[in-house]
């Protein structure tokens, strides 16, 4: 498995990147298909953050994000055990569609997926969006009551679209061209 470790604005050290590949490396025990890893590691104000994402065959994407206020091992230790129960899940999914039907059938109704679970819009919201700082959105969404916010950034001139996150803290989705 290929293992690209980067961090943000953090130097990564060599044990560090040994131990995250030894963690990883026993995935694969569950899917001989995991190929990559893209694995972040940075620090928010006194916590250590890893965040993994491992693309599977078939377009299916883990992805794992923990918080260690000790060091950056333990939340390595915490995202290998989350991304190991969301495979131990997965497999077992799969095993019993394998199971309960023949592999025929389970390919001809992932081709039917598609037809029986249209969804549809039900609701359109129009609303002017007027150039704001991001500090202006977190209020104006705190305001609203919402999760997310979609704005224009009077920085970047862009869509952005700001969310909270389970932790409380903030996100920001800016798009790449």
């Amino acid at each position: 498995m290929q293992i690209n470790l980067r961090g943000k604005n953090v130097p990564v050290s060599d044990s560090l990147k040994n131990y995250v590949e030894k963690k990883l490396s026993k995935l694969t025990r569950y899917f001989d298909s995991i190929q990559e890893a893209q694995v972040v590691v940075s620090t928010v104000s006194d916590c250590y953050t890893v965040e993994v994402t491992i693309p599977l065959n078939g377009g299916i994407i883990l992805r794992g994000e923990e918080m260690s206020r000790e060091n950056y091992y333990e939340a390595v230790d915490l995202v290998s055990e989350k991304l190991e129960k969301q495979i131990h899940k997965y497999r077992t999914k799969l095993y019993r569609k394998l199971r309960h039907k023949g592999l025929k059938d389970l390919i001809t109704e992932m081709g039917d997926d598609t037809k029986k679970e249209e969804r549809i819009i039900v609701k359109r919201k129009h609303f002017p969006i007027k150039p704001m700082l991001i500090d202006e959105a977190i209020m104006q969404m705190n305001l609203l009551g919402h999760d997310f916010f979609v704005f224009s950034n009077a920085e970047t001139g862009q869509a952005n679209v700001l969310y909270r996150r389970k932790d409380g803290n903030y996100g920001l989705i800016e798009p790449e061209y």
